[in-house]
């Protein structure tokens, strides 16, 4: 079990096009790009895990070759944020002189680029202007409405998607594979299921449950991603469809004795439910029930009774007459 010195996100992190998986579209515009070799400004905007940043180094790879480190300059904005750090590092390295072809550009990449002040994005697209023949920029983001729009008019955007679970699978087997690990279909589903298509938190998983237990399995999986167990979870949503209200409440009260919180359980009840077997209107009436009181929870009612409330309410929705359309 060697190799743990090194975070396997970062062991097994992309280097080409080529090894980025999912978001095809997005990485044959990326690939077109790579093979004109004049990268424009670009924004690449999702969810965490889906692969912004390792696919846009993958591309500053294919661009720059050899001169990697000398014109690339790669920075998180949700830690060095300010106008100053915008001012001093960024505009130093726009002004750097680096010898490149005559098609190619120095290339910036900031991360969490939604994170920056407003007066820092404010800099910055001054320096996007006053260096747009030598340096390119790339920020990566979660939402792009914290991007000001004078910087989102100088950019092209470019959507990412959460992996599906055949992608993120996928990945696993091969960093399974080469850690020669033991590891069974159930417990990598559970890595899948966790997950959520970060393909990131999969991967920091898989390490951590090897880590520790030395296999990866259903039950070592759940441990580790400290998650309410979904056997529960399935307990409880098939005693809500049989209007059996007082044993999963108990099964519940499993969950709030571990110490999870509402958000926690009621956010792995909403999975479960959104691929549990049921009539298709009972589906649609239970799905819209937990859409309630996950709302009820954000607005700060996060008590065991409503919780209860939330069962009593899933027991009379399931009334619903399956034969009817």
């Amino acid at each position: 079990m060697a190799g743990f010195e090194v975070p396997w996100v970062e062991k097994y992190r992309p280097t080409c096009l080529d090894e980025i998986v999912g978001n095809e579209r997005v990485v044959q515009q990326l690939r077109s790009l790579a093979s004109q070799g004049n990268m424009p400004n670009l924004i690449l905007v999702g969810p965490p895990g889906c692969g912004k940043t390792s696919t846009v180094m993958c591309l500053a790879t294919n661009l720059l070759a050899d001169k990697m480190k000398e014109a690339m300059c790669e920075m998180n904005a949700s830690d060095d944020r300010g106008i100053d750090v915008v001012r001093e590092r960024i505009k130093a390295f726009a002004q750097k002189k680096v010898q490149l072809p005559s098609n190619s550009h120095k290339i910036v990449i900031l991360d969490e680029a939604d994170s920056m002040t407003t007066a820092a994005q404010q800099a910055l697209r001054m320096i996007m202007s006053d260096y747009t023949a030598t340096t390119r920029f790339a920020l990566a983001c979660n939402d792009s409405s914290k991007i000001i729009e004078a910087i989102q008019s100088r950019s092209a955007i470019l959507r990412f998607t959460r992996l599906n679970d055949e992608e993120v699978m996928h990945r696993l087997l091969h960093v399974v594979r080469s850690e020669a690990l033991e590891a069974d279909r159930k417990g990598l589903e559970a890595l899948v299921f966790t997950a959520e298509g970060d393909m990131r938190q999969a991967i920091n998983n898989l390490q951590a449950t090897a880590a520790g237990f030395g296999r990866v399995s259903f039950e070592g999986v759940f441990l580790v991603c400290d998650q309410p167990h979904p056997d529960i979870i399935k307990d409880i949503i098939g005693y809500c469809l049989q209007r059996k209200f007082n044993e999963a409440a108990q099964r519940l009260e499993v969950l709030w004795v571990q110490g999870y919180s509402p958000f926690d359980i009621m956010g792995q009840i909403y999975k479960v439910a959104s691929t549990f077997e049921m009539p298709e209107p009972v589906h649609l009436a239970v799905m819209k029930e937990l859409a309630v009181v996950r709302m009820r929870l954000l607005d700060g009612v996060c008590t065991l009774l409503q919780l209860h409330g939330a069962l009593a309410r899933l027991c009379e929705v399931t009334k619903v007459d399956p034969g009817r359309n």
